[in-house]
């Protein structure tokens, strides 16, 4: 059966305040059964922001503007993008272009996934204690799309070099831009296929959220995902493809007590299946567990010839 389009062209309720057009857009999303995985997890997040970008209102804007009346013109805009995000299943970052990441607001559009990994939280808090006090002057963020990671790890940790690493020159176009919407001097960007182009280069720590969703999830992905590039998304027949890579050859780009930090998501369960005896360790986050290891140098170094035997079962 085809999905009713939406259509508020008649929608005729007057004297509207801030939050009436929030409640009234949370109802028609939980209505149409939208997905939410892009920054926002709920219709009314997602009908907030929406309604205080087209009014050009901060994102975090004090609940007590909630009964402010808005303008004919300005509920019209509103409605606009109810209707996109509806119809279009467009994620309301790409709507507003523009998400919040540790704290930043970064550009965001279809040249790279929507920032949402809960490596901001580690960000944040320093990286400990899985750093444990170990000093680090360079980082590496691999698969770096938009940037996020790269620029927040440089934001919070001013006295580091940090690297960002894609294969593709959209994202990396995009992640240019947010450097200089951040002013980021000690962020760079270049273009390699993993650690293809880093030849002889050692770094303190290694962060990545490479695409890990397996062939059969990416075809099932709701109407929102294919607004993203699949390029970040698929990543083989259990969603390891890439993290294996990864994993076989970051001992020869980390320092004697470096780290790999790395996001694998749902595939963490056949990547514990792959490798029992590697000794990883599962983030715990303030939402629970969220598929991302840590793992010392050392450890992967000890079980290399089983991690490279399994990536190179990848093709």
């Amino acid at each position: 059966m085809a999905t009713q389009r939406a259509d508020f062209a008649d929608t005729t309720f007057e004297q509207v305040s801030i939050i009436d057009l929030i409640r009234f857009g949370g109802s028609r999303f939980a209505e149409a059964g939208l997905t939410f995985g892009h920054s926002y997890d709920n219709a009314l997040d997602e009908a907030t922001q929406l309604v205080l970008h087209a009014l050009s209102m901060p994102h975090d804007l004090s609940p007590v503007y909630g009964a402010s009346r808005v303008s004919r013109e300005e509920k019209t805009r509103v409605l606009a993008l109810f209707e996109r995000r509806i119809n279009e299943r467009i994620p309301a970052a790409y709507l507003t272009g523009e998400a919040w990441f540790a704290g930043l607001s970064f550009k965001s559009d279809p040249r790279a996934l929507v920032p949402r990994s809960p490596i901001a939280e580690l960000i944040e808090n320093g990286f400990e204690p899985w750093l444990g006090g170990r000093e680090v002057s360079r980082a590496l963020d691999l698969c770096t799309g938009s940037g996020c990671i790269a620029i927040a790890t440089g934001h919070h940790h001013p006295d580091w070099e940090v690297v960002g690493i894609d294969i593709s020159d959209d994202a990396l176009a995009l992640a240019a831009e947010n450097k200089a919407r951040l002013h980021a001097s000690n962020v760079s960007f270049r273009k390699s296929d993993l650690f293809d182009g880093l030849q002889g280069e050692v770094f303190d720590l290694i962060v990545t959220n490479p695409p890990y969703v397996t062939h059969d999830e990416t075809d099932a992905l709701p109407a929102e995902y294919a607004h993203e590039p699949e390029l970040g998304l698929r990543a083989g027949d259990d969603g390891l493809d890439l993290a294996l890579r990864i994993m076989r050859d970051a001992p020869a780009h980390l320092s004697d007590d470096g780290l790999l930090i790395c996001e694998v998501g749902e595939a963490e369960h056949a990547l514990v299946a792959l490798l029992p005896e590697l000794p990883l360790a599962w983030v715990e986050f303030k939402v629970g567990q969220m598929g991302i290891f840590v793992v010392e140098r050392a450890d992967l170094v000890e079980h290399h010839a089983r991690i490279a035997e399994l990536a190179a079962s990848r093709g």
